[in-house]
This record gives structure tokens, C-alpha cells and sequence, in this order.
């Protein structure tokens, strides 16, 4: 690489963590956005020459490389659900919780791996595991499409630049996204509000509760019609008294001596949770990493991945010995 190819890379680089956030929200999974932002930064660096700042910023440019490159990849490619999006509630909070790996679930996404992007507060409130869930519903182009004009409010022409397409093209399908994004209940308009500032302390007092196994704590902090989901397992559940005999099994299944560390995920307040290791005492081992919807000072929907890759997207281990006054771990870039 000459130093010209050094200078490029070096600004490209600078986009990393807006670039990796872009990719995510268009896959709906991190592991891939990351391999996407390497093809991306690879990409440019082979075009480098082709970047002209009188026809698009820096930054414009690079998503749009993004996009494409996310695009090819999205071909032939399932939608990436959350248990909710396949099938009806359950019932049997006693039921068998078997994995479905041949589902291509939906996946959380570190803030931490952010940094500090241009726009950082609305880079974090359309990371909002709703709104990736909503983007799932569209046709990639139209995913794209959407991300490109209410994420990064680029003008259509733009867009249309970017995708090879026309203006009236880009103004149709942003019209049939938006429609599709509001009937999954998503306000496209609160992309740019701040998150509701009690959302953090709500999710605390969840924290303390779990880690006491605390069922009357958890009661108080839940919606009546609250969702739970825990990808890989397609059940999920509505109602908090389902909510809370799920809660109750998981005590009794696992015991008492869990242990939970704040992490920022999908733009809000979220926890990774340690079980019980039972062969060694004392110690702990992953278990899951838990997001959550707060709105009026209520928990309405709690997300557990159950998968131990997430841990290592976090910064964190995946066995510690915790004490009462620190983490295992603090999050790292």
C-alpha cells in the first residue's frame, strides 16, 4: 500500500463504526456486518481513485458502497426473525426449551462498537431492536432504500445514484417501506428522539431483582402484557404471569447465584446474564444477553439471546468469578 493508498485507508477507517452500524441494521445480524464492513473498507480502497467530493461527501460515499455490497450478499437470503415473527404465542412456560439453529435469528448489536460516529444519538435510537426487526419485513431494496433517506437523510437523488435507480423509483419504495415499517408499529419519526431517561434505571432495578431471584421485584417492573422471546428457542411468551412463571422455572432450574453486568445494546439499556456454574462453586458461565423495551417506566418486552457468541461481541468472558462490587468484565472496543 503507497502512502496515497494509506491516506484513504486511514479516512475510510474513520467510518468504522457507522459503517458496521449501517450494515447491521440492513442484515439484522453483527457477525455479518462486521465481514461486510471489511469487503466495504476493501472496496474502497480498491475505488479510492474513484471518490469525487464534488458529487457526494466521504461518508455518503462509503454507505453507498456499503449498501451495495450488503444488497449482493442479502440474495437468496432468509429474513432474520425473532421467535415472535414465526409463529403464535406459547402457553407451557414448563415447555421443553429446544434450540432451532436452522433459523438465521435475528441478532443484538454492541453500542460499544460504535465509537464516536457523527450523529452518535441517532446512529444509537435506530438500533432499536424493534425497528431492525421491523426492516426484516422488506425486500432489501426497500430496506435499503429506507435506511438511506430516514437514517442518513440523504436526498433521493442520492439514493437513487447510490442504487442505480431513478427518483421516482426511490420515492415509491420508500413509500411501500415506510407503510410496511408503520403497521409493525414503528414510529419512524422518534428515529431522532433521545431514549427515555428512566429506561436505565428501570432496567437496574430488573438487574437487582434477577440477581436476587427477587419474583415480587420482577412483578413491579413489568407491563401486564409484557413479551419475552429467547432466540435460538422459538417459544415466547406474553402476560406477566407467564413472564413470571418462566422466571420461577429459571430460578429453580438453575438456583440462585447469578450475577448480570450493564452493557449498552441496540441503542438502550441491556444486561448480560452469568448462571450458576455447577462445576465450580462460586464461579459463573454465560448464559444470555437480555434487551429490553421501556416505555412509561415498564418494561413491554425483554429479548434473551441465548448464545455465548454474543458475549465475545460485548468484550466479555464467558466464565468469570464475580464479586458484589465489580463485573467480570468491562465492555472494550
Amino acid at each position: 500500500m503507497d502512502a496515497a493508498g494509506d491516506a484513504a485507508h486511514a479516512r475510510h477507517e474513520e467510518f468504522r463504526g457507522d459503517l458496521l452500524a449501517h450494515c447491521y441494521r440492513m442484515l439484522g445480524s453483527y457477525d455479518e456486518a462486521e465481514d461486510l464492513v471489511q469487503e466495504t473498507l476493501l472496496r474502497a480502497w480498491k475505488a479510492a481513485d474513484q471518490f469525487d467530493p464534488q458529487r457526494a461527501s466521504m461518508r455518503t460515499w462509503l454507505h453507498s458502497v456499503a449498501t451495495n455490497a450488503c444488497l449482493t450478499a442479502l440474495r437468496g437470503r432468509e429474513r432474520r426473525p425473532l421467535p415472535s415473527g414465526l409463529g403464535p404465542r406459547g402457553h407451557d412456560t414448563e415447555a421443553p426449551l429446544v434450540p432451532s439453529l436452522d433459523v438465521p435469528w435475528l441478532q443484538p448489536f454492541p453500542d460499544v462498537r460504535l465509537g464516536d460516529p457523527a450523529g452518535a444519538a441517532v446512529q444509537r435510537s435506530s438500533l432499536r431492536l424493534a425497528l431492525v426487526t421491523a426492516l426484516q419485513l422488506l425486500p432489501p431494496r426497500q430496506r435499503a432504500v429506507l435506511l438511506l433517506r430516514e437514517v442518513l437523510e440523504l436526498p433521493a437523488s442520492e439514493v437513487a445514484l447510490a442504487l442505480d435507480s431513478s427518483v421516482m423509483s426511490v420515492n415509491s419504495s420508500l413509500q411501500r417501506a415506510r407503510s410496511t415499517v408503520r403497521k409493525a408499529g414503528v414510529a419512524l419519526d422518534q428515529l431522532r428522539e433521545p431514549s427515555d431517561p428512566s429506561e436505565r434505571a428501570v432496567v437496574d432495578r430488573y438487574m437487582a431483582a434477577f440477581e436476587a431471584a427477587d419474583i415480587d421485584g420482577l412483578t413491579r417492573l413489568l407491563a401486564d402484557d409484557v413479551v419475552l422471546e429467547m432466540p435460538p428457542v422459538d417459544l415466547w411468551l406474553e402476560g406477566r404471569d407467564d413472564y413470571l412463571r418462566f422466571m420461577e422455572r429459571v430460578f429453580r432450574m438453575r438456583g440462585r447465584g447469578w450475577f448480570v453486568v450493564p452493557v449498552p445494546a441496540n441503542g438502550g439499556a441491556a444486561l448480560a446474564a452469568y448462571a450458576p456454574d455447577p462445576e465450580s462453586p462460586g464461579d459463573v458461565r454465560a448464559h444470555s444477553l437480555q434487551t429490553f423495551d421501556v416505555r412509561g417506566g415498564l418494561i413491554r418486552r425483554s429479548v434473551a439471546f441465548v448464545d455465548p457468541a454474543c458475549f465475545g461481541w460485548f468484550g466479555l468472558p464467558l466464565r468469570a468469578t464475580p464479586t458484589r462490587t465489580s463485573a467480570p468484565a468491562s465492555p472494550s472496543r
